[in-house]
């Protein structure tokens, strides 16, 4: 009888995930991995009947490709044997996530190029996809659950997802994520299958906008910033060139970021020229 209803749970565990199909040979070093990306949540933009909606982590995006873990740039990263041990062969998208407010913690343990086992038994591998399973993004919720069940390894969990009846539902759920300490939340298409693009069936919603840049100068400090970085010069992805004069703390401001590193920065919006307006730093991007 026991084995019986062990064969039927298999079974039935085999049939979510019955749009799987095996995984892709391991990416190069350097070869991206086929991501679906997220565009930004406008009010209105389609009903939210049609969206499930859950917490954005704050950490670095992990994708395990079957037999190893990568970076959203393709990079491997060099994770402790223990925490992929018994992973299954196919592909999870996901976040790998220190906890809230602890961005910079998940970035220094996920750069290791020789892992630290206590920095890693604080993370966790958050799944919020299955990029290899055929099926809608609501289908495919079930499928990461149950999957990740029968993995059972309290370090891997599934991310939860929701309904919301309203923009002014959502703008609570905003507030209370925010509030406890949350970057924001993201809202999935339920009819959507997993595409390596950026289009509306992915959208993230946070209090701010931001965007990445590359600092090309600094600029000297004046007044009780004498001798210290008054503000960087940075191009975006787009060619646009950016003064960034707020946002730093007086250590960042004695150390600031390399000519040529990545930075995440906040601003309101964008001019009818497409400029960001009020644009401030927010932080370096170590991951890219």
């Amino acid at each position: 009888m026991i084995a019986h209803r062990r064969r039927l749970l298999s079974l039935l565990a085999l049939a979510a995930l019955g749009g799987l199909a095996s995984a892709p040979t391991p990416a190069m070093a350097g070869d991206a991995p086929p991501l679906m990306l997220a565009n930004v949540y406008r009010p209105g933009v389609t009903p939210l009947a049609d969206y499930w909606v859950s917490e954005k982590y704050d950490g670095v995006r992990g994708y395990w490709d079957g037999k190893q873990l990568l970076t959203r740039g393709g990079e491997r990263i060099a994770a402790p044997a223990w925490f992929t041990a018994g992973w299954p062969a196919v592909p999870l998208d996901g976040e790998l996530w220190a906890g809230r407010e602890r961005f910079s913690q998940a970035v220094s343990t996920v750069r290791q190029q020789s892992p630290d086992d206590a920095a890693w038994r604080a993370m966790r591998f958050m799944v919020f996809d299955l990029p290899a399973h055929g099926g809608a993004f609501t289908e495919r919720i079930t499928a990461y659950q149950q999957l990740l069940s029968q993995l059972a390894v309290p370090w891997v969990q599934p991310v939860a997802q929701r309904k919301v009846a309203s923009d002014a539902a959502l703008q609570t759920l905003l507030r209370q994520t925010v509030k406890a300490g949350g970057e924001g939340v993201m809202l999935h298409r339920g009819a959507s299958l997993y595409r390596a693009a950026r289009n509306d069936d992915l959208l993230k919603f946070k209090p701010y906008d931001d965007a990445e840049a590359r600092v090309i100068a600094h600029l000297p400090g004046h007044g009780k910033h004498t001798g210290r970085l008054g503000a960087l010069v940075v191009q975006t992805q787009t060619g646009q060139r950016l003064r960034l004069g707020t946002g730093f703390t007086d250590a960042q401001r004695e150390n600031p970021p390399a000519i040529g590193a990545w930075v995440t920065y906040r601003h309101r919006g964008t001019t009818d020229k497409g400029v960001p307006r009020f644009a401030s730093f927010l932080r370096v991007r170590e991951d890219w």
